[in-house]
């Protein structure tokens, strides 16, 4: 087994992280003229952006696409092998094609340029070589050249393909800053993560309501408000009037220190112990301000009324925790 020399690892890593570094500080030169072209056939496009890339250039064009997409710019990944045989029928005279290679000497790419071209989409292309012949056949060329690459043998595409996604996720940037592309359309697009959650999940959407509501009468005692609360089990309940208007709020906090002052729990009327008012929110609001309420506060669960302080639901934070809010 051949001997660890950390000092020897230490100083190999370092020289990779230098050389991409380098490579990425290189493209600052590289937005220019060309790279607002690019940026302007992109923003016209009425279909979608169409990302070609073989071998490290189609792993790196799978990820721009990816991000395209997920910032507002329709896109999508297609194989250069797959698209002669078959799957070049995705792209239609409506979308624009963007063609990774640092050689700008592909096959694959090349044996389908002169089928991109008869369509007459535009074709701009992340090249290492601005005289190739995707280069020259490209509507716009996005020079991703590098120095060198960080393999020591300058064999294995490392700088080269981390310039290249550099210059992809500028690209996607500088498109959803134009577009006015939000937070809330991000979470649109991404549903099931933790910013959509926060940013689409209203209160009504993990709110118990109905007869999982804890709430009682001003009139009834302080042992019926402590079954409503052990029965529904969100450690509180409401105390509301005839016409389901809040009065007030029973918590277990609130049981604790009525226990210390040693009352009768069948003959005082929860009225007389209650926290009068109490916080409460709304079922449009966000849940993510309900559980910032929640914070502030420093309490667990709250009420939810309408504008009239109605009772129309309840919240505690297990529920935010499930619903993935917190």
């Amino acid at each position: 087994m051949t001997s660890i020399d950390a000092n020897k690892l230490r100083e190999l890593a370092l020289a990779v992280i230098h050389t991409e570094t380098e490579a990425i500080a290189a493209l600052t030169t590289r937005i220019d003229d060309e790279f607002v072209r690019a940026c302007d056939y992109l923003l016209r496009c009425d279909g979608r952006i169409v990302v070609l890339g073989m071998g490290k250039s189609g792993h790196i064009g799978g990820k721009i696409a990816a991000t395209l997409a997920s910032t507002g710019s329709p896109a999508f990944f297609v194989h250069p092998g797959e698209a002669s045989h078959g799957d070049l029928g995705m792209i239609t005279a409506k979308d624009v094609v963007l063609a990774l290679s640092n050689s700008g000497e592909t096959d694959e790419i090349l044996v389908i340029l002169p089928l991109i071209k008869r369509l007459n989409v535009p074709l701009i292309a992340l090249t290492g070589n601005p005289n190739s012949t995707l280069a020259r056949a490209a509507t716009v060329n996005l020079d991703v050249s590098v120095a060198k690459e960080a393999c020591p043998l300058g064999l294995a595409p490392t700088a080269s393909t981390t310039a290249a996604l550099v210059m992809g996720d500028a690209l996607a940037i500088a498109l959803l800053e134009t577009r006015g592309f939000n937070a809330a359309d991000f979470a649109r697009s991404h549903p099931k993560g933790r910013l959509g959650r926060r940013l689409l999940l209203h209160v009504r959407d993990v709110m118990h309501t109905r007869e999982r509501i804890p709430m009682v009468l001003q009139s009834d005692t302080l042992s019926h408000a402590v079954v409503e609360m052990s029965r529904k089990g969100l450690g509180m309940t409401a105390i509301v009037d005839e016409a389901r208007k809040v009065l007030g709020v029973f918590t277990d906090g609130d049981l604790r220190r009525v226990f210390d002052k040693q009352i009768d729990l069948h003959r005082v009327l929860i009225a007389e112990v209650m926290t009068r008012g109490g916080k409460s929110v709304q079922a449009d609001q966000l849940a993510v301000d309900a559980l910032s309420v929640m914070q502030q506060h420093k309490i667990t669960a709250l009420l939810v009324t309408d504008m009239e302080r109605h009772l129309v639901g309840a919240l505690q934070m297990h529920d935010l925790l499930r619903a993935g809010v917190v």
